[in-house]
This record gives structure tokens, C-alpha cells and sequence, in this order.
């Protein structure tokens, strides 16, 4: 957790022989607040003033309650999860609102607007995301208010993070984001300003993420190295789950009367999933002891097996050692895979084998067509199953 401490800057002596007393803040790095008192070295003793000082006392009660309101709301921060998102400078708006002379709360920036509605957020990575933006507008315009984010503002704010070099479609979060706060204090009454009206929110189209059934079925059979076998099997267990996310697999407990059966993390949405005797060979063999896969058995973290598994599949291909050393030169077959793209492929094979768009939509969790519509298909699980029988059984045909 960030820790504060009182800092006596005998750096900077004023014109009456005393020194400002600072608050030393040390999150990811160090920064310093002014408390708006100063001391000399013989009137301070390192935390509080002495007894030399005239009104010591109340001077004390007064940094210990500014020092105290600070710590409470680190911990408030550190308690949500959200301190180690932020970034020093949306650190420091937070906490110098308990300086002396500190704006009144009655005047709020935009950032302030944001970390409250990062408050009403429960999901961890719905925060973090809020937090991402947060710190970018921070790095941009900390100040910037409803009142001063018109359209020419959110130009500027493009024209910044491109500059810096982020993708369109990267920097279209952010804006989305920004909006959804927007649409948020006009609902509450907190503001009638609304820049979008105009401004239009740009994006890119992504490359492709999924293989064909003809280079899954060669994934599938190749013979990789050992190391490599494990992440190729659970991206074929993924595909074989209708694309199942890694953070769902992984956190899977059980079998229910041959199916798995999970809320999605990232929409909580229901998911019922038949185990096909293909997948039921891959978990056999990979299997947990206090989970379906023993991926968390190993790693307290499934993104580091994550990370792993990604960097084992892109180097799934031809291997030629060379020199003294047997340096390997790698040919990889697909050098951009990704564990994401087992729930594209799923869909893109699902689409060629011309399964209705419903029955692709509901095995992904999408709604689809009408709300009778979305209720059927969510409730005829048989759909879903015929549709990743025949998915497998095409892949299976591929030799």
C-alpha cells in the first residue's frame, strides 16, 4: 500500500528562517505534497511539531487529521482494488483534496466524476479499464471538467493519445468510456453538456483472429515439441467448448451430469456446455486436483500460464538447430495465436458449416433476433450441442 510520511524540506529555507513542511508520498514512485505549514529544524521533530511551537497542539491535531483522511482514503483505494491502477498523478488529485485551501467539493473535475463511477463497478476488470482511462485524461488535461470537455477538447485528446502512439481502436475505448460517464451524469442530473452529439468515436477494423478448419485440423496433428503439446491441447479443448475464455476453464470445478455449466466472468451471462468425448480426453488427461484442469494446481495465477501457453503456441512450427550451440531457428505456424482465437475459430468454422446465425449467437452468448426469439434458443440447449457435434465431426473428417 502507498505510504505517507511528514518531510521537512531544509532544501528550501524562506526568507523568515523556516522550512516547508511536505508530505513524502511513495506509491509506484515518490511525490511530494506541501501541507501549507513550514517549522524550523529545532521546532520540528520529524512527525509532529514540538513543544517550542506556538499552538503546537492544534497545529498537531490538524496534520494528524490531514495525514489520517489521506491514509483513509489510500486504503479505501487499496481495499476496492483499484490503488495499483492508478498512476501517481491520479493518485495525488485524490488525496491533495485533504490539503489546506484544497478546492471545494462542490467544484469537481471530470476525474473525480470517473473514480466515482469506478465505485459503482463490481467486476475487477471493468475497473481496471475505468482506471486505464482515468490515468490517461490525467496524463493529458487532470483539470479538465463537463464544462471544458467539448468537441475541440476530445479532438485534442485523440490527437494525443495518437501522437503517442496508440492503435484507433485502443484509444476508441477510452472515448467509450468517457461517453458512458457522460450518459451516466446526465441520467443523474449531474450535467446537460453531451460533446458526442458530434464527435464521432473511430474505428478500425482488427485482423483476423481465427484459423481455418484445414490449419486447425494441422494444429491439432502436428507433431510439436513436448513443452509445446500441453497449450496446443487446451487451445483444441477451448475450440472444443464453443471458445470458452481461459479465466473460465480454468476456475471450472466439476462436471455436471456431463456438462460444464459456469457464469461467464466477463458478462456473467449462463453458459451450459456439453463435454464431447473429445474433450473429455483432453481434460482426463489434464486434470486438476481441486479443479477440472490442474492449470491452477500449479500457477497461483492462471494469466502466467496464460502468458505461457501464448508464447508456446506461436512457436508451434518447424525447428532447425544450427552452430556449435544448436541455436533453434523457428518457422511458426501461426506466429499471431492466441488462446482468443479458439472462440473465433469455433464461430468462423460454425458459419462455413452454415449453422443458423441464432444458434451461432447463442452458443457465444450473444442475444439474438427478437426477445421470444433469444428466450427459445437460450432455452433449447440442443441446438447448441448438434451445432458443436458437427463442428468437431468436420475437424475430425480433416486428416
Amino acid at each position: 500500500m502507498a505510504t505517507i510520511k511528514f518531510y521537512l524540506d531544509t532544501r528550501r529555507e524562506k526568507k523568515d528562517g523556516l522550512f516547508p513542511i511536505k508530505l513524502n508520498v511513495h506509491n509506484k514512485g515518490t511525490f511530494f505534497l506541501s501541507t501549507g505549514y513550514s517549522a524550523t529544524r529545532e521546532k520540528w521533530n520529524g512527525v509532529e511539531f514540538t513543544n517550542k511551537e506556538v499552538n503546537y497542539k492544534t497545529k498537531n491535531a490538524a496534520l494528524r487529521k490531514m495525514i489520517s483522511d489521506m491514509e483513509n482514503a489510500i486504503f479505501r483505494l487499496e481495499l476496492d482494488g483499484k490503488l495499483r491502477e492508478l498512476s501517481d498523478k491520479a493518485l495525488k488529485i485524490i488525496i491533495e483534496k485533504y490539503l489546506p485551501g484544497a478546492r471545494s467539493e462542490k467544484v469537481k473535475y471530470f476525474v473525480d466524476y470517473i473514480a466515482d463511477f469506478i465505485e459503482l463497478k463490481e467486476k475487477a476488470g471493468t475497473k481496471q479499464v475505468y482506471a486505464s482511462t482515468l490515468n490517461k485524461i490525467v496524463q493529458f488535461d487532470a483539470t479538465c471538467t463537463f464544462d471544458t470537455m467539448d468537441i475541440d477538447w476530445l479532438r485534442r485528446f485523440e490527437k494525443h493519445m495518437r501522437d503517442s502512439g496508440m492503435k484507433v481502436n485502443a484509444y476508441a475505448l477510452h472515448f467509450r468510456n468517457i461517453r458512458s460517464v457522460f450518459n451516466y451524469a446526465i441520467d443523474n442530473d449531474l450535467t446537460t453538456l453531451y460533446p458526442f452529439r458530434k464527435f464521432r468515436i473511430k474505428k478500425e477494423e482488427t485482423l483476423k483472429r481465427s484459423l481455418t478448419a484445414e490449419q486447425v485440423a494441422l494444429l491439432r496433428d502436428y507433431d510439436c515439441e513436448d513443452y509445446q503439446k500441453r497449450y496446443r491441447d487446451i487451445f483444441m479443448l477451448m475450440i472444443y467448448l464453443i471458445g470458452i475464455n481461459a479465466v473460465d476453464l480454468f476456475n471450472l470445478k466439476k462436471i455436471i451430469n456431463g456438462r460444464i455449466e459456469y457464469h461467464r466472468a466477463k458478462t456473467g451471462k449462463l453458459y451450459s456446455i456439453k463435454l464431447e468425448p473429445e474433450a473429455i480426453e483432453i481434460i482426463d488427461r489434464y486434470k486438476g486436483k481441486g479443479w477440472l484442469l490442474n492449470v491452477l494446481d500449479e500457477y497461483g495465477n492462471y494469466k502466467d500460464f496464460l502468458h505461457r501457453m501464448g508464447v508456446g503456441l506461436k512457436q508451434i512450427g518447424p525447428v532447425v538447430r544450427t552452430g556449435l550451440g544448436g541455436k533453434k531457428n523457428r518457422e511458426p505456424l501461426f506466429p499471431e495465436i492466441s488462446s482468443y482465437w479458439a472462440r473465433h475459430t469455433w464461430a468462423t468454422i460454425a458459419a462455413e458449416l452454415d449453422i443458423p446465425k441464432e444458434t451461432i449467437s447463442a452458443a457465444l452468448g450473444h442475444e439474438i433476433g427478437s426477445e421470444v426469439t433469444s428466450i427459445y434458443i437460450k432455452f433449447d440447449r440442443k441446438k447448441v450441442d448438434e451445432a458443436n457435434r458437427k463442428v468437431i465431426d468436420y475437424l475430425n473428417g480433416i486428416k
